[in-house]
C-alpha cells in the first residue's frame, strides 16, 4: 500500500528537531511491506502548494499525520498548531481520496477532541507503530475498522522498537539549519512530576531499547548520513534504573565518541559517571529543574532538591558541558516569596544558561490538570485544546511577569521570556554552528561548534 507521512510540526523554538517519531512509524509500516513516502510540512516551509504537488506526484493509499504539539505551552507568546493540521486535512480532502489517520504524542493528548476539529477519519492513541501496520494491512484489503479511535495497545520494548527510518532529503534540511539527528534509547517515565504527560503517553515502566541498537543507529547517523551531532530523545536519559550505563558501556567498548545532548536530571550523577559521558561525546545537556526552591520543587513532584540542581549544574560544567535549565514561575506552591528565593537560586547558577518560563501549561490527565479543578482554576468539562495555565492563588501573573523581567534584564545566561534569543539561534546556525548552542549562550568558556570544525575533529 501507497502511505504518504505528514510532519505537521512547524515549531522551531528553541531550535528546530528531527521528527523521530513519524519515521519510526515509516520504518515500522515499510518493514511490513508498504511503500512509504516522509514529507515534512516545516522543510517545505509550510507550504500546502507543496504538499499537493506530493500528493499528485505520489498518489497515496493512506495517508498519516503526525502531530508532536498542541501549542507551545509558552503564556507569553502563545502559538497553536491544530489549526496547521485542519489545514492539511482539507488540503488531502481537494487532492485525494485517501484515508487520513493520526497520532503523535500531541493527539494522544485529546484525541476525540482533536479529530472532532481536524476532520480526519480516524486517529492512533500512543505508540504508532503496532497500529499503523495493522490499519494499513487491513486498509490494503479495503477492510477499514468502525471505531475511529484505536489503542492504546500494548507497548513495545526491546528491539520490537525499530529504528528510525532517517529520510536523507528532511534529514539534510535539518542539519542544514544547526539541529541534530535524533535517537530514542527507551520509553516509559518512572517520575510523578505533576504537570507532565510522559508517564500517560509512554507509561512509567521504562522499556529499553538494546544498547547495542542504539549505538548501531549512533554509527549509522554518523557514517552513513554524516550527522555530527546526536540528540537523545528520552524523557530523561540517566534513569534511575541504570539503562543509560548500559549505552554509555557499549559506546565505551566499541571506541565510539560521536557529539550529543539529552536531558538529564539532577540526581545520579557523579563524576565519573560524567567523565565517561564526556568521553562518548556529551558537549551539551539540559537539565530538568523546572522549579526554583525546594517548595515549589516538591509540589511540582519533584523528587531533588535546588542543592542537587546546583551540584548536578556544577559537576557538569567542571567537565566542560554546556548546561541548560529550565525553570518555570507560578506553580503549585508558589508565593512572593518563593519567586524572590527562586530569583536568587537561579543567579547564583554558574556557568550554565536558564531559560525562565512563566505559568505551567495544564495539560489533560495530569496531576495538576487535577489540582486546577479542585482550585476552581479549570472549570469542569473545560476544553484543554484551549491553552490553560496553572498560576498559584497566591501570585499574581502580572506581578511576576514585572519582577523576573526586572531581574533578569541584562543577565546574559538567565532568558526571560523564553523565546528571547530565537533569533539570535537561527542566525547562528545558519553561519554554519550547530547543537543547541548553550555553548555559545551560557557564561562559561566554552565555544561553539561549528560544521567546519566538526569536519576538521
Amino acid at each position: 500500500m501507497k502511505i504518504l507521512l505528514i510532519s505537521a510540526n512547524t515549531a522551531t523554538s528553541p531550535y528546530p528537531l528531527y521528527p523521530l517519531g513519524c519515521s519510526m512509524v515509516a520504518a515500522a509500516l515499510a518493514n511490513a511491506g508498504h511503500e512509504v513516502r516522509q514529507f515534512c510540512l516545516l522543510k517545505e516551509k509550510t507550504s500546502l502548494d507543496v504538499l499537493a504537488r506530493e500528493i499528485d506526484a505520489f498518489g497515496p493509499e493512506l495517508i498519516g499525520i503526525s502531530v508532536r504539539n498542541i501549542d507551545n505551552v509558552n503564556y507569553l507568546s502563545e502559538q497553536r498548531y491544530i489549526a496547521t493540521v485542519t489545514s492539511i486535512v482539507s488540503e488531502i480532502r481537494r487532492r485525494s481520496g485517501a484515508r487520513v489517520l493520526l497520532g503523535g504524542p500531541g493527539f494522544s493528548l485529546l484525541p476525540d477532541r482533536i479529530l472532532e476539529e481536524t476532520g480526519a477519519d480516524y486517529g492512533v492513541i500512543g505508540e504508532g507503530e503496532a497500529l499503523a501496520v495493522a490499519f494499513a494491512d487491513q486498509a490494503a484489503r479495503g477492510l477499514y475498522p468502525k471505531e475511529r479511535l484505536l489503542g492504546p495497545e500494548k507497548r513495545l520494548k526491546g528491539r520490537s522498537i525499530p529504528r528510525a527510518l532517517y529520510d536523507r532529503d528532511i534529514l539534510d534540511f535539518y542539519l542544514r539549519n544547526g539541529s541534530m539527528a535524533s535517537i530514542q534509547t527507551k520509553r516509559g517515565c518512572e517520575h510523578g512530576c505533576v504537570y507532565c504527560t510522559y508517564p500517560t503517553l509512554e507509561g512509567k515502566t521504562i522499556r529499553k531499547r538494546e544498547a547495542a541498537a542504539v549505538v548501531d543507529d549512533m554509527l549509522h547517523l554518523r557514517n552513513e548520513m554524516q550527522v555530527k551531532y546526536i540528540f537523545f530523545t528520552d524523557s530523561v536519559f540517566n534513569d534511575d534504573s541504570g539503562s543509560y550505563l548500559e549505552v554509555i558501556e557499549e559506546m565505551e567498548q566499541r571506541g565510539v565518541s560521536i557529539p550529543w545532548t539529552a536531558f538529564l536530571k539532577p540526581t545520579g550523577l557523579t563524576p565519573d559517571i560524567v567523565s565517561r559521558m564526556v568521553r562518548t561525546g556529551l558537549i551539551s545537556a539540559e537539565i530538568g529543574s523546572d522549579a526554583s526552591t525546594d517548595i515549589t520543587l516538591k509540589r511540582m513532584g519533584k523528587s531533588f532538591t535546588f542543592e542537587d540542581i546546583r551540584r548536578s549544574n556544577d559537576l557538569l560544567v567542571a567537565q566542560g558541558v554546556a548546561a541548560a535549565h529550565f525553570f518555570m514561575f507560578g506553580g503549585p506552591g508558589e508565593t512572593p516569596q518563593t519567586v524572590k528565593a527562586g530569583i536568587d537560586n537561579i543567579l547564583g547558577l554558574q556557568g550554565s544558561i536558564s531559560f525562565i518560563f512563566l505559568g505551567v501549561r495544564i495539560l489533560p490527565n495530569t496531576p495538576l490538570a487535577r489540582l486546577a479543578l479542585e482550585e476552581g482554576i479549570l472549570k469542569p468539562g473545560q476544553d484543554l485544546l484551549e491553552p490553560a495555565y496553572y498560576f498559584s492563588p497566591q501570585v499574581n501573573p502580572d506581578w511576576t511577569e514585572q519582577v523576573l523581567t526586572e531581574a533578569f534584564r541584562n543577565v546574559t545566561h538567565c532568558v526571560f521570556p523564553p523565546d528571547a534569543l530565537d533569533d539570535k539561534l537561527k542566525i547562528l546556525h545558519k553561519l554554519g554552528y550547530f547543537g543547541p548552542l548553550w555553548d555559545l549562550l551560557g557564561n562559561g568558556k566554552r565555544s561553539p561548534v561549528s560544521r567546519k570544525e566538526a569536519r576538521l575533529a
